[in-house]
C-alpha cells in the first residue's frame, strides 16, 4: 500500500514539474500594462496648500485587459517618493482624480506618481505654503 502512494505521488510531482516546465513565460508585448501619461500637473503649474486640484492623464489608447485597474495617487519631491497617498482605490480609466494638497515645505521639484500598472510620474511643478 506505502508502494502505490509513493507512485501516485512521484507521478504527481513528474507530471506538474513536465507542467511548469512546458509552460510559456509571458512576455512584455503579451501583458496589457496601462501606462497613461500624467497630463497635470505640469512643467510650470504652482499648487497651494489645501487647495484641491484635479490630477489628469491620458486614457486615449488603454489596452483590452488592464492587468490592474486600481489606481493611487502618491506625491514625489526630488527623486524621493513620499508616503503620502493623494487618492487611492480609484479606476484608472477615470482619467482625473480631485487631490487636496497636502501640508509640505516649499519647493519646485514636486511630481505626482501615478501608480496602477505598473506607473507613471508628472512633470515637475511647484507647490507654495
Amino acid at each position: 500500500m506505502h508502494s502505490i502512494f509513493s507512485r501516485r505521488v512521484a507521478a504527481f510531482l513528474l507530471a506538474s514539474l513536465s507542467a511548469f516546465v512546458q509552460a510559456k513565460p509571458i512576455s512584455l508585448a503579451e501583458r496589457d500594462l496601462f501606462v497613461p501619461p500624467v497630463l497635470y500637473p505640469h512643467d510650470g503649474t504652482f499648487w497651494r496648500v489645501n487647495q484641491r486640484h484635479n490630477v489628469t492623464w491620458d486614457i486615449s489608447h488603454p489596452p483590452v485587459n488592464i492587468t490592474n485597474k486600481i489606481g493611487r495617487i502618491m506625491l514625489r519631491k526630488g527623486r524621493v517618493t513620499t508616503p503620502l497617498i493623494l487618492a487611492k482605490r480609484f479606476d484608472i480609466l477615470l482619467g482625473r482624480i480631485e487631490v487636496t494638497v497636502p501640508w509640505v515645505i516649499d519647493g519646485t521639484d514636486y511630481q505626482v506618481v501615478l501608480i496602477g500598472d505598473p506607473g507613471n510620474f508628472s512633470q515637475f511643478f511647484a507647490i507654495t505654503a
